[in-house]
């Protein structure tokens, strides 16, 4: 897949990594392209899959997510038809930020913010407990976030 892509496309993908934000014009400028050039290039990383998608990274504290949850789920059978249940009704849950089939102790890891232990507590009886499947929970409350949604290094 790198093959395809030049110094150039490299250095437009850390840049707007960095700072998805930057206009054509300022992307242009820091790869010494024309803009029409940064363009064309720009729209074929999204063409291409190369960027899925650009959004605000929110700060969670501000909008009352402060607390980070790590939940370790382990279902009561191994077969598709359960991972694909279980996969079907967490992706309709919005309060899970993301969703990890892992090998190891547990089946499956899931990220999740609420606004504080209580929050938590709720959500855990009223919905996870409840999720297809489902035959054990683990619950890591983060106490420190040391890195989060770190840049790729390519």
């Amino acid at each position: 897949m790198k093959a395809s892509l030049d110094r150039i496309d490299l250095k437009m993908l850390r840049l707007l990594q960095d700072n998805g934000r930057l206009t054509n014009a300022e992307l242009a400028q820091s790869v010494a392209v024309s803009p029409a050039t940064c363009h064309r290039r720009t729209q074929r990383l999204f063409d291409e899959g190369y960027i899925s998608h650009v959004r605000a990274v929110v700060t969670p504290q501000k909008v009352d997510r402060g607390a980070l949850v790590m939940v370790g789920v382990v279902l009561d059978r191994s077969t598709p038809e359960s991972f694909a249940e279980f996969e079907k009704a967490v992706a309709k849950l919005k309060f899970i930020l993301d969703c990890h089939l892992v090998a190891g102790d547990f089946d499956y890891f899931l990220k999740i913010r609420v606004g504080d232990m209580a929050d938590f507590n709720r959500i855990h009886g009223d919905q996870l407990i409840a999720l297809p499947g489902v035959r054990q929970t683990r619950t890591f409350f983060v106490m420190k976030e040391v890195v989060d949604n770190a840049p790729l290094d390519f």
